[in-house]
């Protein structure tokens, strides 16, 4: 299946989410601290990146596409770094600024080629300002064929659910990466995209196949998606809606770092259908986008050429 450049130059993604700031810092362990038994590291290298819902609408970007990004941050160093790395790439910002938020990072020590610690500084947003947000979204939805909630649980989609109703009476495809054992919150969504762990915090352990469908039909129904992706690490991913069940194996030929995979298989998912696909059409596109960006190291993405290569 391929879809050309143009087709998708044209498709618009309106990603809502958190965001956040992924910091590395890379060094030299050739020690072990005097203080305390930990590896001291000789920092030689920083790289900063986009992450969370911002690495999603780079994901979407990246394939060719039109992203707009929606999202609240504080009025700090982290959030002004963030808007340059995105202004670059293309991608449309809209962000409400609170002074008393600290934009989420994610700083992660790398020694020896793997990561040694991760240090997150972040709070959670006020409700006054996610009102606000909820104005904008409405204002920027008419322009968009697809919306995409990227939910990291930092408190950004309180507001989620009144986003979800305007969407559905525009008739927009609503994809959703879920975050949190409560996935009412998500009712009338299109699609919600959960993993093995976040599946089994909501619906409860599966013995079998058979079980697994069940209990997810019923999900389904109770909320009314249209669909449900699981997506299954190794294990490739598997569509549950109205036909049944599509499954997809996994594609990767060497996992590297899997951070960042749901970000690419969603983005790639919502600008699939953006750009006319079904759901079930676009599913072994996004598996394959799955598979090519466990092979690279942090929130990472994968180009046109490398995805109809």
């Amino acid at each position: 299946m391929t879809i050309s450049k143009e087709k998708l130059a044209q498709a618009r993604v309106l990603v809502v989410g958190d965001v956040m700031l992924d910091r590395y810092w890379y060094g030299a362990v050739e020690r072990i601290s005097p203080e305390a038994p930990v590896p001291v590291v000789r920092i030689t290298r920083e790289e900063e990146r986009s992450g969370g819902a911002a690495n999603v609408a780079y994901n979407v970007v990246m394939l060719g596409a039109q992203a707009s990004l929606l999202s609240v941050v504080g009025e700090d160093e982290a959030s002004h770094k963030l808007e340059a790395l995105l202004g670059a790439t293309g991608i449309r910002t809209r962000f409400g600024r609170d002074a008393d938020l600290k934009t989420t990072i994610k700083l992660r020590v790398i020694g020896r080629q793997q990561q040694l610690l991760r240090l997150d500084f972040e709070n959670t947003p006020k409700t006054e300002l996610l009102a606000s947000q909820t104005a904008a979204f409405a204002a920027l939805l008419p322009e968009h064929d697809v919306v995409l909630f990227s939910d990291y649980g930092k408190g950004g989609l309180a507001h989620v659910s009144d986003m979800i109703a305007r969407a559905r009476a525009e008739a927009k495809p609503i994809l959703i990466d879920p975050k949190g054992t409560d996935f009412s919150r998500y009712k009338n969504a299109s699609i919600i995209t959960p993993n093995q762990t976040e599946m089994q915090q909501v619906i409860g352990p599966w013995v079998d196949e058979s079980e697994l469908q069940a209990k997810i039909e019923n999900l389904r129904q109770q909320l009314e998606l249209d669909a449900v992706l699981l997506t299954r690490s190794d294990e490739g991913m598997t569509l549950f809606d109205g036909q049944g069940r599509l499954h997809v194996n996994a594609q990767a030929r060497e996992v590297f770092d899997v951070t960042g995979a749901g970000d690419t298989v969603i983005a790639t998912l919502a600008t699939l259908m953006a750009a006319g696909l079904s759901s079930r059409a676009a599913l072994p596109l996004s598996n394959r986008a799955a598979g090519l960006v466990v092979g690279k190291f942090g929130t990472a993405t994968v180009s046109y050429e490398e995805l109809f290569a």
